[in-house]
């Protein structure tokens, strides 16, 4: 693959032709567009992924791969770059008014801040709680949040400074979180079935929500004009929230094995990317039921995603995979093998759209 280190502008025609490809697809009559899987792209690297983070408004993909942040130019399907030594990655978190990224090391228990344009790793901070898992940066307190798998609550750190300020509880297993901007940060708690409210202000929960019905709840994304939530739950449903009241406005059925999920809020499509091999668009109609817009294949094991709000493509990573090693008593469901040189890039792309 073809490695790059500049920074082409983003291409104009490439988002104009998207957004023709969803007004052609029925976006603008109320309709589902259909999605396609449009390129498949090798990467570097044998080891192990997570989250994925796309930098919105620019053309940069950062991926959790192993031990670095590999960084993908989305203009020219390239690499661009990595951000090294990062053990155990599990999420990038962007702030682009501060020129930083940070970086959850989930085994070296830190969070690794770099520079945004240079990659360069700048510093490393220790977080409060073991397993640092999911990370977000809210650009309306300039605070970053790590939420502690294993540590079982959240450290908030100040953007401006790097400094830990405190705290949060949880009492729960915390998985993937977004920001709305606005003062409200939400997160779903795995083995609670539930959905917290935090104050990002005060460092506080305000609500635990009941998520009824879904189990083990991972990837979550949010409507921030509709005030929605969509967590994609382990027995493969997606659970629709009210942001506001925490009341459920409904399920859609999603593939197996959910880990990722996202809202484009020009398409109104909630995506839930499933390592069965499965991303599904669910649509929430003004009134009435969650709807499944369409059920694409994807490739077994893509089970994280990205989406690029502008063109609005979908990223996901997978490999292929030989047998699972034998059982131990420290790891009684081993997963399976990774095979060596298959770690790719997928892009899901609008029907019709050029790229």
């Amino acid at each position: 693959m073809k490695v790059g280190s500049g920074r082409p502008q983003l291409s104009a025609s490439l988002a104009a032709a998207a957004a023709l490809a969803l007004a052609a697809a029925g976006v603008h009559a109320g309709l589902a567009p259909q999605y396609h899987l449009a390129h498949a792209v090798p990467l570097p690297g044998d080891g192990g992924w997570d989250d994925l983070t796309f930098e919105q408004g620019g053309h940069r993909l950062f991926i959790a791969h192993g031990t670095e942040v590999l960084v993908v130019d989305t203009d020219s399907l390239t690499l661009a770059g990595a951000v090294a030594d990062t053990p155990g990655v599990h999420g990038i978190a962007l702030a682009p008014d501060l020129g930083r990224g940070y970086v959850s090391a989930g085994r070296a228990n830190s969070i690794v801040v770099f520079d945004l344009k240079t990659l360069a790793r700048l510093k490393e901070i220790k977080t409060t709680g073991e397993n640092p898992d999911a990370i977000l940066y809210d650009a309306a307190t300039q605070r970053v949040f790590a939420f502690n798998g294993r540590g079982r609550n959240a450290t908030a750190i100040d953007a401006r400074s790097d400094a830990v300020i405190g705290t949060i509880t949880l009492d729960a297993k915390p998985e993937f979180a977004v920001s709305d901007g606005k003062g409200h940060v939400y997160v779903n708690l795995e083995d609670k079935n539930s959905i917290a409210a935090i104050d990002p202000r005060k460092l506080v929960v305000t609500a635990v929500w009941s998520l009824g019905s879904c189990e083990e709840p991972s990837g979550l994304a949010l409507d921030v004009a509709g005030r929605r939530l969509f967590a994609g739950c382990g027995n493969k449903v997606m659970a629709i929230v009210d942001a506001a009241s925490g009341r459920m406005l409904g399920t859609a059925p999603i593939g197996e094995g959910v880990d990722g999920t996202r809202y484009d809020p020009v398409a109104h499509l909630a995506f839930a990317s499933c390592g069965e091999g499965v991303l599904t668009a669910v649509t929430l109609p003004p009134a009435g039921a969650p709807e499944v817009a369409q059920s694409l294949t994807t490739q077994r094991g893509a089970r994280t995603m990205a989406l690029d709000e502008r063109s609005h493509r979908i990223f996901l990573v997978t490999a292929n995979f030989g047998p699972p090693p034998p059982a131990t008593s420290e790891r009684p469901h081993p997963r399976p093998a990774i095979l060596p040189g298959t770690f790719r890039l997928l892009v899901v792309a609008p029907a019709d759209a050029s790229r």
